[in-house]
């Protein structure tokens, strides 16, 4: 029998919890938009007037669908662990997230052809703060706050 991990306890807790909550909250909601409304994410998102997706052509409604649907199952992952928040968890979480949004953020930053300067300052800001967000609660992970915790996840006793 596999005993149950504990949880992060005081701030740490507070810090995955937010950090992968906020996380979890923006996944869905894009991928939610993108997976139920194509052609609109496609045309609008994340703003009127600011349609980053359409500066990269062509449209292609599976490729957008499965990308939303990406997201949506990626959201799942980060919001369990947001309310769980053990070690174990937050990292798959934070290291899934990570797989997922670094080469994002680099096709991104290689991309930027077409985009006016205040987008492409804000798309980049946006996943500056995304990964920032992943880092943060990966740290809250590190290190014991207290001897019961540091003897809570020594081992897991089969």
């Amino acid at each position: 029998m596999v005993a149950a991990e504990p949880g992060l306890r005081g701030r740490r807790r507070i810090v995955s919890t937010l950090t992968l909550g906020g996380l979890a909250v923006a996944q869905a909601m894009v991928g939610g938009w993108a997976l139920l409304a194509p052609e609109n994410f496609y045309a609008a998102f994340p703003a009127a007037g600011h349609a980053w997706v359409s500066l990269l052509p062509p449209f292609n409604e599976h490729l957008v669908r499965d990308v939303g649907a990406l997201s949506l199952a990626l959201a799942v992952l980060l919001a369990v662990a947001a309310v769980r928040a053990t070690r174990v968890l937050v990292r798959t979480a934070v290291v899934a997230f990570a797989v997922y949004s670094v080469p994002h953020t680099v096709f991104h930053g290689l991309h930027l052809d077409g985009f006016p300067s205040a987008d492409a300052v804000g798309q980049m800001a946006g996943f500056a703060l995304q990964l920032a967000l992943a880092a943060v609660a990966l740290l809250a992970t590190v290190g014991a706050t207290s001897a019961r915790e540091a003897n809570d996840s020594i081992a897991v006793k089969v």
